[in-house]
């Protein structure tokens, strides 16, 4: 099996959070909590010149910008995720009275940055709420026998901010077809189907999602003929959707 190279760190001035236990290469203390690599050789915090300064973690932005712009120096401290693949930010250090102006800082103005993103928070909240409103529309406009309150739902689900689900992928933003759909597919595989039991049963996803196609289409026919008030049901709406959602 070929091995993947370790990816370079990222420019500037960085101290590692080792995953092994790593000695000094100058000093031969160890093993060594934070590191720098100097031509590929770990060197402790006091023999490359930073042990004066103290660790800030990840978090809070506005103190950890300021910190950095109220120090002379100051470095980012990374860690590898063997997972992603990648080293991934934990702080940084900052000179210690660099820090103590930062705070001060940061309290003169703490009122004014809650209610700020109180402000932003209620617009988010807002905005969610049309996009929501507008992705439910179009659920009902591609599916009009989709019951109101489902299509609320599915809606609500799909569009959840940071949940990475398709609604708030660009397609779902823009409110494409294919989106909408799937968004739509998804809801009824869980909800109207055995796709659930079968995946808890061992069932293998592919051949779950096989084995209910035949109930997610037939769904989908229902919810793309509209019901008139008379009770007689209007054309089918949905001739293509079915189609696009077996590949879904």
């Amino acid at each position: 099996m070929t091995r993947r190279p370790t990816p370079p760190l990222p420019p500037g001035l960085l101290v590692v959070q080792p995953l092994k236990r790593r000695q000094c290469a100058e000093c031969r203390r160890g093993p060594l909590a934070l590191l720098v690599l100097e031509e590929g050789a770990p060197r402790c915090l006091d023999c490359a010149d930073l042990g004066h300064l103290v660790f800030l973690p990840r978090g809070d932005t506005a103190l950890t910008r300021r910190s950095r712009e109220e120090s002379g120096l100051s470095a980012v401290v990374v860690r590898f995720n063997r997972r992603q693949g990648r080293y991934e930010r934990q702080g940084v250090l900052v000179e210690e009275a660099g820090l103590a102006r930062a705070e001060e800082r940061c309290l003169a103005d703490a009122e004014a940055r809650r209610l700020r993103r109180t402000r932003d928070a209620r617009r988010r909240a807002a905005e969610d709420l049309r996009f929501t409103e507008a992705f439910a529309r179009e659920i009902r406009r591609l599916l009009p026998g989709c019951p109101a309150d489902r299509a609320t739902e599915i809606a609500a689900h799909a569009s959840v901010r940071g949940s990475g689900r398709v609604g708030r992928s660009a397609a779902g933003r823009a409110l494409s077809e294919g989106a909408v759909i799937s968004a739509v597919v998804a809801s009824v595989r869980h909800v109207d189907t055995s796709y659930d039991l079968l995946l808890m049963s061992g069932v293998a996803r592919h051949e779950a999602r096989r084995r209910i196609a035949g109930a997610v289409e037939e769904r989908l026919r229902e919810w793309g003929t509209e019901t008139g008030a008379d009770g007689e049901r209007g054309e089918d709406t949905a001739s293509g959707t079915v189609v696009r959602a077996r590949s879904a």
